[in-house]
């Protein structure tokens, strides 16, 4: 089965998030941005990268690689096209996440925004687990009505999603991910114009699975996040 994900033209699919009465492209661009800087990390890698939406927050003083991976070169081709100044810190990798065979670089922080969505957890965690990063950021979609894609213009642009699309519940992805070692950190929600919500799920890779981080290493590790990181991290321990 040829994956829908190969035919689906990014224009439209750009155009259907970007309306009023969806609003997903506005939202994660937003989300992105503090995804990239809640830790001190050199090389990232975001799934599902589609046009490059968000990439244009990349601080190259900051962030010495971004790794984009898609399964449709056509999208990587325009993300290239479109962040010329990312030339030497943006790689594109054109891969079939299902694949045996899947080759992919280690990276400290792996991004999967509306990606697990269409490779179900199972696939989700081999992928983590070739990557090896320190931090996983996730962007989830929870349903209230029948139907995962919001009725726009564009919607039959999207006919073949529910031939790999899985529905995604919270608490299931956090066991899932608790299986290979990676703990939860955030949780968010962002509540969207179409009675559906974005769900922003942050886990940290365990230093030995099953073994609470100490004051020493919880205080190294909180020295390096941003203010708003901080307050976040103040507020889940009280």
């Amino acid at each position: 089965m040829n994956n829908p994900w190969k035919e689906i033209d990014l224009d439209s699919y750009e155009k259907h998030m970007s309306l009023d009465s969806v609003y997903q492209r506005q939202a994660m661009n937003e989300i992105m941005k503090e995804q990239f800087y809640a830790h001190d990390v050199k090389t990232l890698m975001i799934l599902g990268i589609a046009g490059g939406n968000g990439l244009e927050h990349i601080k190259k003083d900051r962030i010495e690689k971004v790794f984009g991976v898609d399964i449709n070169k056509d999208y990587l081709d325009e993300c290239e096209k479109r962040y010329p100044e990312l030339c030497g810190t943006l790689d594109t990798i054109c891969a079939d996440l299902m694949r045996e065979n899947l080759h992919l670089p280690n990276s400290d922080l792996l991004i999967a925004n509306l990606l697990i969505e269409y490779v179900g957890y199972e696939c989700f965690k081999k992928v983590v687990a070739l990557v090896n990063p320190k931090h996983v950021s996730c962007i989830i979609q929870i349903n209230t009505e029948e139907s995962f894609v919001s009725d726009s213009p564009y919607l039959h642009v999207f006919d073949r999603l529910d031939e790999v699309h899985h529905q995604m519940e919270k608490t299931a992805l956090i066991n899932s991910m608790q299986e290979i070692g990676y703990a939860k950190e955030l949780v968010e929600e962002k509540n969207l114009p179409n009675r559906k919500k974005l769900v922003r799920i942050d886990f940290k890779k365990s230093l030995t699975e099953g073994h609470p981080m100490n004051l020493s290493e919880f205080e190294s590790e909180f020295s390096k996040l941003d203010s708003n990181s901080k307050s976040r991290r103040l507020e889940k321990v009280k």
